[in-house]
């Protein structure tokens, strides 16, 4: 095919995407930006501000993340029962913006606790049914891209919230709660967005839904490959704690809080460059080859975090860090996808969330306990022992089982 040819189909394929899609695009960029507003700074505001030690921050992020797991194992399929994916994504963007104000409002952290706990439930309760309404609104020749776009702008977000972050705090003095309430209308704009233009499409245009109930007590039918994947996946997540500590270690070495908000914009630009070319070659090759090297390259993440007396070991150690996030983007879902029977693969992403959320919780409180009784080095340098437990049993698995959970050559 020629290029001119690819050109034209390229430009009816992003044309082709509806409305609905780039304003559900939008509201995810605008909601990115007043969340990274506030959680770039959040572990910073925590420690200096409220007096939390980094164990409290700890806790209060595995706790977080892992109510991001749970509820999302729950709300695809209420979303599926109701009928209305709009409603559902309406409730989760909605308890995420009126979180917001809490913020700056906080005095204490036991009500930082409340609204980050609160606005980590919201964002479970909306992207599974913001996923599908995607998926309700295009064909499938067209959701590579709906998807993509999506994706593309959520990044743009992830990037411009700590921008805006690092921005404010130099024009304000410094002043977290400043920078917290300048994050309140970015997710307004995000609520009336989905609320004023996205469209749900009409119920004889969807394709049939059967939900079928997760059977959480019939674990005798998951295959070995099934839990070893799982089991290298908690691992992974044991050395991969809450990315509140990289905020943390980058104001521990000495960069001023008005530019600690950039430490996250180096790590996302690294994730969204390398997430795409690392899901294509994994196409290719054996995924478990593909995750060996994330987890080697986190290893070399955790080591140089540990051993960093400047910025610019922080600064490799933070790139290394978004570089295994985006080797390991979704391989680990389609290890699940490929090792699970098909008709329960709703109850083998649900164990695996579940393990998950788990394991960051233990991950991030055992962090924050060695950050305050031992040093940062000592949190890192766990972590990365955790690491080369997922790495052994990796290369261990790919040599054992060559051909288990390979993808089909291209």
């Amino acid at each position: 095919m020629s290029e001119p040819t690819q050109d034209r189909q390229t430009a009816v394929g992003v044309r082709a995407i509806p409305g609905s899609v780039w304003a559900l695009g939008f509201v995810s960029m605008f909601m990115d930006i007043s969340s990274e507003m506030i959680h770039s700074l959040l572990p910073i505001f925590l420690m200096s501000v409220l007096g939390a030690g980094a164990t409290a921050v700890g806790i209060l992020e595995g706790v977080a993340e892992t109510t991001v797991l749970v509820t999302k194992i729950f709300s695809g399929v209420l979303s599926d029962w109701l009928g209305k994916r709009k409603a559902l994504a309406l409730v989760g963007y909605g308890i995420a913006a009126l979180t917001k104000p809490l913020f700056p409002l906080a005095g204490s952290y036991s009500v930082v606790f409340a609204a980050r706990l609160i606005d980590r439930a919201g964002k479970g309760v909306r992207d599974a049914p913001r996923d599908a309404l995607i998926a309700d609104l295009v064909p499938e020749q067209s959701r590579g891209a709906s998807y993509g776009l999506r994706q593309s702008l959520d990044t743009l977000g992830a990037v411009g919230g700590p921008l805006a972050a690092s921005f404010l705090m130099l024009t304000s003095g410094g002043s977290f709660r400043f920078v917290f309430w300048a994050a309140v209308p970015p997710a307004l704009v995000s609520l009336a967005i989905l609320a004023l233009f996205v469209r749900e499409p009409s119920t004889s245009l969807r394709s049939p839904v059967i939900v079928v109930r997760p059977d959480w007590l019939a674990f005798g039918g998951f295959p070995s490959t099934f839990w070893s994947v799982v089991t290298i996946g908690a691992i992974l997540t044991l050395a991969r704690s809450s990315e509140a500590f990289l905020v943390l270690r980058a104001a521990g070495l000495g960069v001023q809080n008005a530019y600690v908000p950039l430490v996250m914009v180096v790590m996302n630009l690294i994730y969204a460059a390398s997430a795409y070319p690392a899901g294509r070659l994994s196409d290719r090759i054996d995924r478990r080859l593909m995750l060996a090297v994330s987890a080697a390259v986190l290893v070399t993440a955790d080591v140089l975090l540990a051993a960093a007396t400047g910025i610019v070991w922080l600064i490799g150690g933070i790139a290394l860090w978004g570089l295994s996030l985006g080797l390991s983007q979704g391989l680990l879902a389609a290890l699940v996808a490929s090792a699970a029977p098909a008709e329960r693969r709703g109850t083998a992403f649900g164990l695996f969330n579940l393990v998950s959320g788990i394991a960051l919780l233990v991950s991030s409180t055992l962090a924050g306990e060695l950050w305050d009784r031992v040093g940062a080095p000592a949190a890192f340098y766990t972590s990365a022992g955790f690491g080369g437990l997922a790495l052994l049993g990796l290369l261990r698995q790919i040599q054992t089982r060559p051909v288990d959970s390979a993808p089909p050559a291209a």
